[in-house]
């Protein structure tokens, strides 16, 4: 059996700074508020600096509730945010960043993420589940904005 990794990305420009668009994606416990899909975000564990470094979610997807856990790292902060699964009930994988770049009068944020979930979808809900996931980069520019 071949297990396949799927990736997305997409790019979008938000007319807010690279430091709001930062705080936006690294708020993680505010993100049930503008992140549709999220239901439920937990900070466990939290850095030397105090920011979120293991995040535990329950979310929906393919129409049930899942439940998986990201670690985040800091390294490249303020100019990128990224994460991996620790835990997971439906991904084996999960594997994302966001990139914040100043344009201008505000920031050109790229989204990358790349999951291999523990069974194998047809084709069309694998695309409609990757169209799902990458519509957070406009909730995201929608809550940088407000």
């Amino acid at each position: 059996m071949v297990l396949m990794v799927d990736s997305g990305s997409d790019t979008i420009f938000i007319a807010a700074s690279a430091e709001r668009c930062f705080d936006v994606a690294s708020n993680f416990e505010q993100y049930p508020e503008w992140a549709k899909d999220v239901k439920e975000a937990t900070v466990l564990s939290r850095d030397a600096q105090g920011r979120p470094h293991t995040v535990e979610y329950r979310a929906s997807a393919l129409g049930r509730s899942t439940h998986y856990t990201l670690e985040y790292d800091y390294s490249k902060a303020p100019h990128s945010l990224s994460w991996h699964l620790v835990d997971g009930d439906i991904m084996r994988s999960l594997r994302g960043a966001y990139s914040f770049n100043a344009d201008g009068t505000g920031t050109r944020v790229a989204y990358d993420l790349a999951v291999e979930l523990v069974i194998p979808l047809p084709g069309f809900v694998k695309r409609r589940a990757e169209m799902r996931i990458l519509s957070t980069l406009k909730e995201l520019k929608t809550r940088s904005e407000s």
